[in-house]
Parts: structure tokens; sequence; C-alpha cells
């Protein structure tokens, strides 16, 4: 095999190892996205309590 293949090949092959181990740290959307669902969850047990 040619030389340029074979780095073809590894190249391609750690571009799939790439999203396996992407950063672990969450990103500032992602917490507010976390932040909007709880204040949803918590919306949602307060319209339970006026409703029972």
């Amino acid at each position: 095999m040619k030389t340029w293949k074979k780095c073809l090949i590894v190249i391609c092959a750690l571009a799939m190892l790439v999203p396996a181990f992407g950063c672990s740290e969450e990103g500032p959307m992602e917490k507010a996205g976390k932040q909007l669902d709880q204040a949803a969850d918590d919306a949602a047990d307060a319209a339970k309590k006026v409703f029972e």
C-alpha cells in the first residue's frame, strides 16, 4: 500500500475517534439549557400544587 493511502486511513480513523473523546466540560449553552429545564420542572410542580 502506498504511503499516502496509509496516512489517509490513519487520518480517517482518528477523525472517527474525535467525537468519542470530545470535550467533557459543559458550555454556556448547555448550562443555560439545564437551567431552563429546571425552571420548567419547577413551574410544572407549582401548577400541580395549585390545581390539587
